[in-house]
Parts: structure tokens; C-alpha cells; sequence
């Protein structure tokens, strides 16, 4: 894969951290289409940009030969976004706690953090076949 693919409300876009601007202009048209607040959109948009990167990086190991996945949908009132990689998957508690005084100074692994306080809810599935995190909130 080279360049993004848009189906209805489902984007793939390559390994590859230069697609983050076009997942954030096809998230937010979708949020704007669902009048979504502003507010709202802004604790969506730095969530879903924590989640990709998570999944480029982490999940795909940069591999330009494995994409990442993002799915918006609106269900009873709440926005629903699913985001996916095609790695090797990995345990959720294994993630350390950023406030532990140990890790206050580390310069990453804060990104699951600051998408659990952002979001009303997340859940983590982990598989050796890939990760899905799928986050909602309410609009």
C-alpha cells in the first residue's frame, strides 16, 4: 500500500507517520458530519493521532509493507473509533503506570494515558495477529 483508502467511514493509510494529516482532515470531516463539538473533536483528534502513531511504531514497526486502520462510527450518541495494526500484538498490562516516579521522566509512554483521560471509554485487544483499541465518547 502506498497512499491512503477511504471507504465510507473506514481509512487505511501505510506505516508511515506522513499519513497523519490525512487521517486527522478524514477524522474531523467525519466528526464535523456528526456535529460533533469542537471540544469533542479536539480530545478525539490528539487521542486517535496517540493511538496511530502507538500502531505505526509499536504495533507495525514502521514496516512499509503494513498499514494501520481507522473506523468512525456514530452509535447511540457517542462517537466510536476503532484503530487497528498488523503486528505482533502485545500484553496491555505490560504498559507502566506514567505517574509511577520512575517513569516521570521518560520522554514516551504516556500515550495510552492521555487517551484513557480523553476518552469515556477504551479497550485494548491484542492478538500475535495485531492490535484493535477501540475508544468512544460521547457528543
Amino acid at each position: 500500500m502506498d497512499k491512503p483508502v477511504i471507504t465510507g467511514n473506514t481509512m487505511i493509510v501505510p506505516s508511515d507517520q506522513e499519513y497523519l494529516a490525512d487521517i486527522d482532515a478524514f477524522l474531523e470531516a467525519t466528526l464535523r458530519g456528526y456535529d460533533a463539538d469542537e471540544s469533542v473533536v479536539a480530545d478525539i483528534a490528539i487521542s486517535v493521532s496517540e493511538l496511530v502513531i502507538n500502531a505505526m511504531l509499536h504495533g507495525n514497526k514502521s514496516s512499509p509493507d503494513k498499514s494501520v486502520t481507522v473506523t468512525i462510527n456514530k452509535v447511540n450518541g457517542s462517537i466510536r473509533i476503532t484503530v487497528s495494526d498488523e503486528g505482533s500484538g502485545f500484553d496491555p498490562e505490560s504498559i507502566e503506570d506514567p505517574l509511577a516516579q520512575e517513569n516521570l521522566l521518560k520522554e514516551v509512554g504516556r500515550g495510552v494515558f492521555v487517551v484513557r483521560s480523553l476518552m469515556d471509554e477504551m479497550d485494548i485487544k491484542s492478538t500475535p495477529h495485531g492490535t484493535t483499541v477501540t475508544i468512544s465518547k460521547a457528543i
